[in-house]
């Protein structure tokens, strides 16, 4: 057990060091000697890992939605959609190096050479964003013309715009702001009236359902582990 703990301790400390430096210099430039000297580790565990840089950066791509912990039930389902919005732009700004260093991976345009697979992250919010209107929709939210698949990519290609602007503009220091004026604009043109006005996408929540979110992920692992 005591290995087995070490070597997922050692992956996690490969994977965090190889996505700060992606998020600094990009797929192209970084290089693996300085993912060694971040994480500490030998040239021989990073390979046993991870057989190559690609296959490390798709790790890091396939990473970026399952390090935000998923937000506390709430009573209005897009609630919980603006709260997973604002959750991601406070991790974002706060400097998770894991889902900075996805993020940067999956926006920059590489080169067909490198292999990088990045519509995983893409679809995969997608995914997620879908399941969210759905629900939606089934407990009478949604207006009733509303294209849902529309709807769900549009919320992916706003994100991906407002961090993009965000890091070049202020290094993500607005980023909860612009995510909350993002997403209201978007809600605005598919909610109920009755729904919108209950809404809250203040950024000043992002940190607060982080907090929660938190607690709540981290009391299911300790539940898990009993």
């Amino acid at each position: 057990m005591a290995r087995q703990e070490r070597a997922t301790r050692t992956r996690l400390a490969i994977l965090r060091s190889a996505a700060e430096v992606f998020h600094e210099v990009g797929y192209e430039a970084a290089a693996i000697s300085e993912i060694l000297k971040r994480s500490g580790t030998t040239k021989g565990a990073l390979y046993f890992h991870f057989p190559s840089k690609r296959e490390l950066a798709q790790e890091v791509l396939a990473e970026q939605l399952s390090v935000v912990p998923p937000v506390v039930p709430q009573n209005l389902v897009l609630q919980e959609g603006v709260d997973a919005t604002l959750i991601l732009a406070h991790m974002l700004r706060s400097g998770d190096g894991i889902l900075r260093g996805s993020v940067r991976l999956t926006v920059e345009e590489g080169t067909p050479q490198d292999g990088l697979d990045r519509r995983v992250p893409m679809h995969n919010w997608v995914d997620h964003n879908r399941e969210v209107l759905v629900r939606a929709e089934k407990a009478g939210e949604i207006l009733p013309d509303v294209d849902i698949e529309a709807a769900a990519q549009m919320f992916v290609a706003g994100f991906a715009g407002a961090q993009l602007m965000s890091k070049l503009l202020s290094g993500f220091d607005d980023m909860l702001d612009r995510s909350s004026v993002m997403t209201k604009h978007l809600i605005t043109s598919i909610a109920v009236p009755s729904v919108l006005v209950r809404l809250d996408f203040s950024p000043e929540r992002g940190r607060l359902v982080y907090e929660q979110a938190v607690k709540l992920r981290s009391g299911a692992e300790v539940s898990a582990s009993a």
